[in-house]
């Protein structure tokens, strides 16, 4: 027979306990269901902090629904996402986004500074139509939107988010940073359309503009109605009316018609034009207009800032191109004073 010796025997006996014990301790609970975690308690070290309410979440805004004849009260970062949303395709670049929810903002601090309020009844800031900055809820972008919402809103978001708290400014005040949707190729100096000179509100090139959808347009308008709307009369020689100048945004400044001097803005409003920089030509009973751009042409071209993001810019550039030596401020101090109004 084979003989083992004594420490050989020892050796193998305690090899075997080892392997056991873990198998022995764990047995008994085998069948008990998991009732908790490990967690630890270390000392010294700081859990991660709340994020801080955004400046715009701290302001209330009313908006008058005109359609619904009441006052929505909601936060202003809501209602800038609302206003971005109604104002900008949501599928333009980020950064054009961004340079929007900035000019929003500022429009909504200029308002809430002025004393007049224009168009809203007691207890609204402003309303929600192009008389101030069109406007819509999120129940209201859930139906016009269908299946695209989530992406939307939430790119929509992002973009009012990162600019928080923010506004353009001229000489430490928020400016008229008014907008439009497509230029001529120029924006346009804002007492050539409208009563005042805004040393920020100057023509700058805007190339970008021509691949908007917007660029051109035609119109058909009936000879009678044209007279009419224009109180004018054709004669009916091959040329109707002249040119007398133009602006610095190469629209139509002033027009000489059968005898009567119109400008370019008032032709635009009478007969319902996409732009002030048009021509037109007649064609038996009618006439035909043609315009290039669409808006008034004074600030930021909304399809200028999409070729400029599209091209790397950045919301900063976008603004400071369409709004000539503005700054980027804080509006804290500026949304406290609209805070303590109410």
């Amino acid at each position: 027979m084979l003989k083992f010796k004594p420490f050989i025997v020892l050796g193998a006996i305690l090899f075997t306990v080892t392997l056991l014990i873990p198998t022995m301790l764990v047995l008994p609970f085998m069948d008990e269901k998991a009732g908790g975690k490990l967690g630890e308690d270390l000392q010294g070290e700081t859990k991660p902090a709340a994020a801080a309410p955004s400046a715009d979440s701290a302001v209330e805004v009313a908006v008058y629904r005109t359609a619904l004849s009441k006052t929505e009260k909601l936060p202003l970062n809501e209602y800038l996402i609302g206003v971005v949303a109604a104002e900008m395709p949501a599928e333009f670049e980020l950064e054009a986004l961004k340079a929007q929810a900035l000019s929003a903002r500022t429009y909504y601090v200029k308002q809430m500074m002025s004393p007049n309020k224009v168009g809203v009844p007691e207890g609204a800031q402003l309303n929600d139509t192009e008389i101030h900055q069109v406007f819509k809820n999120k129940e209201e972008l859930k139906k016009l939107w269908g299946v695209d919402y989530k992406w939307k809103i939430k790119k929509v978001a992002e973009a009012v988010k990162a600019t928080d708290g923010q506004v353009l400014t001229y000489d430490g005040a928020p400016i008229d940073a008014t907008f439009f949707s497509t230029s001529n190729g120029f924006t346009e100096n804002s007492e050539e359309y409208w009563d005042n000179a805004f040393p920020y509100l100057r023509s700058v090139e805007s190339p970008w503009d021509r691949k908007s959808p917007k660029f051109t347009n035609k119109m058909v308008v009936p000879v009678s109605e044209f007279e009419s709307k224009l109180g004018v009369k054709l004669s009916g020689s091959s040329a109707i009316g002249k040119v007398v100048s133009r602006t610095a945004g190469n629209r139509v400044g002033k027009i000489e018609i059968g005898g009567k001097v119109l400008s370019g803005k008032e032709v635009r409003d009478k007969l319902g034009l996409r732009s002030s920089d048009f021509s037109w030509e007649a064609r038996g009973k009618n006439i035909i207009i043609s315009t290039k751009g669409f808006g008034h042409g004074v600030g930021m071209s909304q399809y200028g800032a999409n070729g400029m993001a599209t091209e790397g810019k950045t919301y900063k550039d976008i603004v400071q191109h369409y709004y000539k030596g503005v700054q980027i401020s804080s509006a804290e101090n500026m949304l406290t004073k609209v805070t303590a109004r109410k």
